[in-house]
């Protein structure tokens, strides 16, 4: 469950006997990055949030156990989600009312869990569609100013105070009142609006702000202590992937020391082949299958003779049968790593979860596109500044697609020893054939160009290239990319409480499968 603050609040409180409970604004900002306590960014998509089915509750502080009221209408527009809740005239519901009045809780945070989502060049989360649990009360922003609350209807019923209307009998010292004395005038006591200001946003009171609080007691050290669980919530992050049991003793380096900034990340989670080729949707079947047609014989066409019969070919259309692969994890997490840890475990160790998840369905891929080639009996043999064989191999690879299709190939895909390979061929003398300059050196000997050290800026011959370390070593394939397709349906996460041991458990699943449409459309060539 990614749960982000989205905006403040402006209070307008008006006196009566039954007020207005309804909060109106902004719940999520789109195309704005929330950076979340572990240091990773979220970016939500317009129409990422769902305007129709079962409404949000609204909680405080993200705890379920507190329900204050509902999110009673959804609009999607341009710039984010806006939206209208009711609060429920519960007990509960009037203590939040209160609290909204006295500036205690002037923000609202989003519960979402992300069912499509995908991660950029500079690893910020890009949440495409999300289903929307909740809208909590909470005290921390993370949109900041970008997701203000429009208005805060918080009236709450008054008892007006007795006014005292007893006549005082006139003494000898004292005169009569004048008959022309003012007449009464009868008190009002209104409720003016009360705009609440942004609270500082901190993560932990200090140990100064604990001790006053502690000592002051009541509602200041309940109010203090809630900042506190509520700051832990927001760090809590649902993705995930792996598995395996998380014990305190699993994360040493999180405990006792407080970790300062992001935690250290050691692997980019990035899928170069479902990247370069794109998912589609799974089909929504009840089945563990689906069907995938291709054409195995065409119709014909020829020049007839008069009086003969027409060439007449019949179509004959294969059914190919493609199996839903189920790439899934699970890991639990106790409540001491998630409650001592600062920045909280379960932020840390589901996201890193989550990019295993990428890393393992991009393996899948990869290994499927290799299965499928056609040896098209080409070998680059790698010589020192003679580059005529890595020419040669990609000529023949290429005239094998066009002459069985009349296509061409589109993308280069080759394990990292290959790439190597190729930013390091050199000519007779001595210069790079894949230009490291925009068009190459002097526009000579280029026949491809490399725009540092990045495959992203780096093409063969115009094709596309794709590096990938889950290719194994001297892999090249050359390839028109409609000849492979993926099929991709992320389900989401699963969570459960595991009371007996003080641990909660997280699982996330997708199913994921590949097709060779035509083999001959992935050619290899072997590396000498």
């Amino acid at each position: 469950m990614i749960k982000l603050i989205a905006s403040q609040v402006t209070i307008d409180a008006a006196a009566g006997e039954t007020g207005r409970r309804e909060i109106t604004g902004i719940a999520v900002p789109y195309g704005v990055a929330a950076t979340v306590a572990d240091g990773t960014s979220v970016i939500f998509q317009p129409g990422s949030l769902p305007v129709e089915g079962k409404a949000p509750r609204l909680y405080m502080y993200h705890d379920a156990s507190m329900p204050v009221g509902i999110v009673t209408e959804r609009v999607d527009t341009p710039e984010g989600m806006m939206f209208t809740a009711k609060i429920s005239a519960s007990s509960q519901g009037q203590d939040a009312m209160i609290m909204l009045q006295e500036k205690v809780i002037d923000q609202v945070s989003v519960g979402v869990n992300p069912r499509q989502f995908s991660y950029d060049d500079k690893g910020t989360m890009i949440i495409e569609s999300a289903d929307w649990t909740e809208l909590s009360l909470v005290p921390v922003g993370a949109f900041g100013d970008m997701a203000n609350i429009a208005t805060v209807a918080a009236s709450i019923p008054q008892d007006e105070p007795e006014i005292s209307t007893i006549e005082t009998e006139p003494t000898e010292e004292t005169e009569p009142m004048s008959e022309t004395a003012a007449p009464a005038v009868e008190a009002t006591i209104p409720t003016a609006p009360i705009f609440a200001t942004a609270k500082r946003a901190f993560k932990m009171p200090t140990p100064g702000e604990y001790l006053a609080a502690l000592h002051a007691g009541g509602d200041t050290f309940h109010n203090v202590n809630a900042a506190y669980k509520d700051a832990v919530r927001l760090q809590q992050s649902a993705l995930q992937a792996a598995a395996g049991d998380i014990l305190t003793t699993d994360t040493p380096g999180l405990l006792p020391v407080p970790v300062l900034g992001p935690l250290f990340q050691d692997l980019n989670f990035v899928r170069p082949v479902v990247s370069a080729f794109g998912a589609r949707s799974m089909p929504n079947s009840p089945s563990k299958t689906f069907v995938r047609p291709t054409i195995t014989t065409h119709t014909s066409a020829a020049t007839q003779t008069e009086g003969s019969a027409v060439s007449a070919t019949t179509m004959v259309i294969a059914s190919n049968t493609v199996t839903k692969t189920t790439v899934a994890g699970q890991v639990t997490i106790t409540r001491q790593d998630m409650d001592f840890t600062d920045p909280a475990s379960m932020n840390l160790i589901l996201n890193d979860l989550a990019g295993e998840y990428l890393i393992k369905t991009d393996d899948v891929a990869a290994d499927a596109l290799v299965a499928g080639k056609t040896a098209s009996g080409s070998t680059w043999t790698v010589t020192a500044d003679n580059p005529s064989s890595l020419i040669s191999a990609l000529y023949d690879a290429a005239r094998e697609i066009a002459e069985d299709s009349n296509y061409f190939p589109t993308h280069l895909c080759v394990s990292p020893d290959v790439w190597e390979k190729l930013g390091s061929q050199l000519d007779g003398s001595k210069r790079p054939v894949l230009g490291y300059v925009t068009d190459g050196i002097m526009g000579q000997n280029s026949i491809g160009k490399v725009g540092g050290l990045g495959y992203n800026a780096m093409n063969v011959m115009g094709l596309t290239l794709v590096v990938d370390n889950n290719f194994a070593s001297g892999t090249m394939l050359v390839v028109y990319a409609p000849g492979f397709e993926i099929y991709e349906a992320q389900q989401g996460i699963l969570s459960v409480d595991n009371p007996s041991t003080l641990s909660k458990t997280f699982s996330y699943y997708g199913y994921f499968s590949t097709f060779v449409a035509k083999s001959s459309f992935i050619q290899g060539i072997v590396i000498a």
